[in-house]
């Protein structure tokens, strides 16, 4: 994200990783190493006794959050047993929201209902239901009917909405206010209420609980405690209802650098509040899942899932690329009749085509796809980025086919083939077909995103191995029917 600052006086910058992502980088992982190689050590102790004593040392000395993280490159076995040897209730709360799913299942496994229900009710609802989706459902209807009724509410709220929407992102335990109540009564009622978390905007609503406008936090400490919240409060001009994805919720929160966007209901309703903490953590599950569409895998980027489930995440999007690759064979097959000395020539360059036009139409969906996923590509404006890349690939098509023309004659000129024909008709073949292969390359690279959108699939599958199996296919076919037409020309 942009660096700036809200209203509120709080600066937003990019993530620390993309500024000095090496450092940071290796500062984690070698913490992650040193920890898990600790925990190692002790789980392989020779007596029981002395592994617990060992384990409940290091949690001591380690974050809750370090040992989430360690936790997940340990045999499942003996990850329950470091989440038993925490030292108290809030630390292992911490150690189940922050680390990952196999962990957390693991962990359910071996304790009781009540246990359960002791971390959840101390839980935010929406961490909370973020935790029960690795449990059953049957046991997740056994905890939640041990919950307090009001915490369970809520919990049933945010579960009720669609995952990746506004409303499963939000929390529904917030700070919000009529507008006859002062700055004290504000005050006094957030310090009595430790448990909700504070966020940087106090909401202002109707008696009937339609929002009205918000008060930054700041205001509440430097304004005088009996002035009602209807003198400091400002208009909300951004909020979402609970069905928006969470692609609109991100781009909102980015673009107007919102730390507290609400969640609102028909009439205005206010149901919950989106924290820029709740925000980052989207941001990074949806680049999670683009970078795996666009490597070809439904896989989740952890490299600590069993090999199984790994394979079989891959193995389908492997499949396309078989079977367009049968069909390329088949393509070249159907070109054997015209098979002579100088098309046996062209097939040597039929890598170079591939890679070449496969390069340009990655690169070209890979673009518009960037600018799709951040909101600089309006619908207004696709048809001129449309006309841009189209150009740009037909300029790299030409520069390179001309270079790999000029280069093929020069190499045929020094004898390195046997055929009795001129060099510039071969560097003419080769390079005409290096050229329309790359244009075929462009324009799949330019219409596959906005066919993939608009038949509701993620653009990001467009730069994936879909796209670059059917470039084959079709880059083949025109570089052979060039080299075909050509040569029935020119020869």
């Amino acid at each position: 994200m942009k660096e700036g600052t809200t209203e509120e006086g709080i600066i937003l910058q990019s993530p620390p990783f993309m500024k000095a992502g090496s450092l940071l980088e290796s500062r984690t992982a070698h913490l992650d190493d040193l920890l898990c190689e600790r925990l190692e050590r002790a789980f392989h102790k020779q007596t029981s006794k002395v592994i617990l004593h060992e384990i409940a040392k290091i949690a001591s000395e380690h974050s809750p959050i370090d040992l989430a993280y360690a936790a997940s490159r340990l045999p499942p076995t003996i990850r329950p047993v470091l989440f038993e040897n925490l030292g108290d209730l809030n630390s292992k709360i911490e150690f189940i929201i922050n680390t990952d799913s196999s962990t957390r299942t693991a962990v359910f496994r071996q304790i009781s209902d009540r246990d359960a229900k002791r971390l959840i009710e101390m839980m935010p609802p929406d961490d909370a239901v973020a935790v029960l989706e690795d449990m059953s459902e049957r046991r997740v209807r056994r905890v939640i009917e041990l919950l307090d009724a009001k915490k369970a509410v809520r919990i049933r709220e945010i579960k009720q909405h669609q995952r990746n929407t506004a409303g499963r992102l939000m929390t529904n335990e917030f700070f919000s206010f009529t507008m006859d109540v002062t700055i004290g009564e504000a005050a006094a009622y957030i310090r009595d209420n430790p448990g909700i978390d504070l966020t940087r905007r106090i909401f202002v609503i109707d008696p009937e609980g339609r929002l009205q406008g918000y008060v930054p936090a700041r205001n509440l400490m430097v304004n005088p405690p009996h002035l009602p919240l209807r003198q400091v409060m400002r208009p909300v001009l951004q909020k979402v209802g609970a069905e928006a994805n969470r692609e609109e919720v991100v781009e909102i929160v980015e673009r107007y650098k919102i730390p507290a966007l609400p969640v609102v209901e028909q009439e205005d309703f206010l149901i919950g509040v989106i924290t820029y903490e709740d925000v980052l953590e989207a941001v990074e599950d949806i680049a999670d899942e683009t970078i795996a569409r666009i490597a070809g895998t439904a896989e989740k980027l952890n490299e600590h899932e069993p090999l199984t489930k790994r394979f079989f995440s891959r193995a389908p999007w492997l499949f396309v690329t078989l079977c367009a690759g049968l069909v390329n064979v088949g393509v070249m097959s159907s070109f054997q009749r015209y098979e002579e000395g100088l098309l046996t020539f062209a097939m040597f360059f039929v890598p170079l085509i591939a890679g070449m036009s496969g390069n340009i139409g990655i690169q070209c969906s890979t673009v518009l796809v960037r600018s799709m996923a951040i909101g600089h590509l309006s619908p207004g404006k696709r048809r001129a980025a449309m006309s841009k890349e189209l150009i740009i690939g037909m300029c790299t098509g030409g520069v390179f086919g001309v270079i790999c023309g000029l280069a093929v004659a020069f190499l045929h000129s020094q004898g390195i083939t046997e055929l009795a024909t001129s060099p510039w008709i071969i560097g003419t073949i080769v390079g005409s077909g290096l050229m329309g292969a790359c244009l075929a390359g462009t324009l799949l690279g330019v219409l596959s995103p906005f066919i993939f959108a608009r038949f509701g699939v993620d653009p990001a599958v467009a730069s994936g191995p879909m796209i670059t199996a059917c470039n084959d296919i079709l880059s083949m076919s025109i570089y052979f029917l060039i080299a075909i037409g050509l040569s029935s020309i020119l020869l």
